[in-house]
């Protein structure tokens, strides 16, 4: 889509508080990525997402478990912009430039492991069926505790709404983002 729905947010635009709240949403050299500015459109909402991201980007679910889910909500929801700044942090986190590649794919097929297979059918079933199944939820059930196993969830959860939210609004994603395999 383009061009976006709601453009990011020029700096003229920004009372102090925002700005405030945007420089501490910088990346590392500075830069600020469209997500956030564009949400700066809606400050208080923007404040309160970003705490809650924060909290699910540094909980107790192991980082690369995490982004399996990322990546997989992405692809189901056609997120591309999700899908592109969440590659290189998948890669950070542990994901194999082979698994990104096939994240796709049925969660039975050869190269997943039962754990992660466990994992990206739990995304399936919540994008699906908002519930995960018995089965489903006895496999990582053997491997995550209770406050990760509501982390699972609430991933999920958490990037449907940015999915549908980038998607909607038509966020571009910075220059130089991987693109989402077809």
């Amino acid at each position: 889509m383009s061009p976006p729905r709601i453009p990011p947010l020029p700096h003229a635009g920004r009372d102090p508080r925002t700005e405030e709240l945007l420089a501490g949403l910088r990346r590392a050299d500075g830069t600020e990525l469209h997500i956030f500015s564009t949400l700066a459109h809606h400050p208080r909402l923007l404040r309160r997402w970003s705490q809650f991201g924060g909290v699910l980007l540094t909980g107790a679910l192991p980082a690369r478990d995490r982004e399996l889910l990322i990546l997989r909500t992405a692809w189901h929801c056609g997120a591309h912009y999700e899908w592109g700044q969440h590659v290189g942090i998948a890669r950070a986190a542990g994901v194999e430039d082979d698994e990104i590649g096939r994240i796709g794919n049925d969660p039975d097929a050869a190269g997943w492991s039962e754990g992660d297979a466990a994992l990206l059918r739990a995304a399936d079933e919540l994008h699906s069926g908002a519930r995960i199944s018995d089965p489903t939820w006895a496999a990582l059930r053997e491997r995550y505790d209770d406050q990760q196993l509501i982390e699972v969830c609430m991933v999920v959860g958490q990037y449907h709404l940015v999915a549908f939210t980038l998607n909607s609004l038509g966020v571009e994603a910075e220059p130089g983002l991987p693109d989402m395999p077809r």
